[in-house]
């Protein structure tokens, strides 16, 4: 078997135009589906989490299952009103690509904020301003510095999955268009 090659852009598959589907299901179904990222779901039914209440012991998995669940009606909602004004993503690759760049960019922005809601409260409890710098540095050495990549490619796997979803569930391939070879299609006034 003889694998594709990709010399030139018209060769990435996905760069069919698409319009949205008319079923008023599709973009709810497309929706749980993304939410549904498999390594979050198998694992939560492997490994059910010891605490389900919300807290500083919460499971990081309901974490980002939550986020998940606001952050992919966002996405849609903000994916449908990019369409409205510009028409664009048209295809199925430029939605995945939506998804993917901002599923890691949200990823990345509440990784950096929970590492700087992180060294505040390392602030607080510190005994010492020098024990405050201390608390600093090794928070966002491990929060920051540590947890930023790996939540970045967290992020973006879940939005990749998501992006998949919404781009196969709540799309459809565009009709090819029509030409008006007879001059019939016209305004008529």
């Amino acid at each position: 078997m003889k694998l594709p090659r990709f010399d030139r852009l018209e060769d990435i598959p996905g760069q069919v135009r698409v319009q949205w589907r008319r079923e008023p299901t599709a973009k709810l179904l497309a929706g749980l589906a993304a939410v549904c990222w498999p390594p979050l779901i198998l694992t939560l039914a492997i490994w059910p989490p010891k605490n389900w209440l919300p807290g500083g012991e919460t499971d990081w998995r309901l974490l980002v299952l939550l986020i998940g669940l606001i952050a992919t009606p966002l996405g849609l909602w903000y994916l449908g009103r990019e369409r409205d004004l510009s028409g664009r993503p048209a295809t199925r690759l430029g939605v995945v690509w939506r998804f993917m760049l901002y599923g890691g960019l949200l990823a990345a922005g509440l990784q950096i904020l929970l590492a700087l809601i992180l060294v505040v409260f390392g602030w607080f409890e510190a005994g010492g301003f020098f024990q405050g710098l201390g608390a600093t540095e090794t928070t966002l050495l491990i929060y920051g510095v540590g947890g930023l990549p790996v939540a970045i490619l967290v992020g973006v796997s879940y939005a990749l999955w998501a992006g998949l979803c919404v781009a196969f569930i709540a799309f459809q391939k565009s009709p090819e268009a029509v030409n008006d070879r007879l001059g019939l299609m016209g305004d008529h006034r």
